[in-house]
């Protein structure tokens, strides 16, 4: 269970985000939207322990938490196979890592290195990593940019089916990603994520 609780935080004299409050539990999917520069990153970002709230209260109960951000933070010497690997152990780690990298048609990819790829290829990859942890918990930030419609599409209707039980939470600029992924909308009105 995520749980927010009047939660507020301000950037300097910029208040982003005002007595916020929601909860996603096993299952659940959320998708936050609004305009850019609202506060759903930083939502993301106090949903995953990486910032604290200026008040308020964030309590993450989930074990197993995995996030692709805006940028694919990947490790730039390291191949695309080994980059989703990272996430896993055990003999069959590079063989799960190639699975996923072939669900998001990344297969002939898998020895390139992120300088290689293309940014959407590059966003595919750290997809694949997330999904091959296996989270009970998926937290996406915009995942989706630099693919085309057919593909997006494509790796939408492969996040859903991946997720069966595992909670999603999702900060998207389209309804329609938000409606493929079976998710509840939550829209900015000042300073807070209001359910639709």
């Amino acid at each position: 269970m995520l749980t927010l609780e009047n939660v507020s935080v301000s950037f300097g004299e910029r208040s982003v985000l005002r007595g916020c409050t929601l909860s996603l539990a096993a299952g659940e999917r959320l998708a936050l939207m609004g305009p850019s520069g609202c506060g759903k990153t930083t939502l993301l970002r106090l949903a995953l322990g990486l910032q604290r709230p200026d008040a308020g209260t964030v309590e993450n109960t989930f074990l197993r938490p995995a996030a692709v951000f805006q940028e694919p933070r990947l490790l730039p010497w390291r191949s695309a196979l080994e980059n989703v690997a990272l996430v896993l152990s055990g003999d069959a780690a590079r063989e799960t890592a190639q699975f996923w990298l072939e669900r998001l048609e990344l297969g002939e990819t898998a020895a390139l290195c992120p300088a290689a790829l293309s940014g959407g290829m590059q966003q595919r990859v750290s997809l694949a990593r997330a999904l091959a942890f296996s989270p009970d918990l998926l937290v996406l930030d915009e995942p989706f940019k630099g693919m085309d419609e057919a593909l997006r599409e494509r790796v939408t209707a492969l996040v859903s089916e991946a997720l069966p039980k595992g909670a999603l939470l999702i900060a998207t600029h389209s309804e329609a990603e938000a409606e493929a992924l079976g998710c509840r909308i939550l829209r900015y009105d000042a300073g807070r994520f209001v359910g639709a």
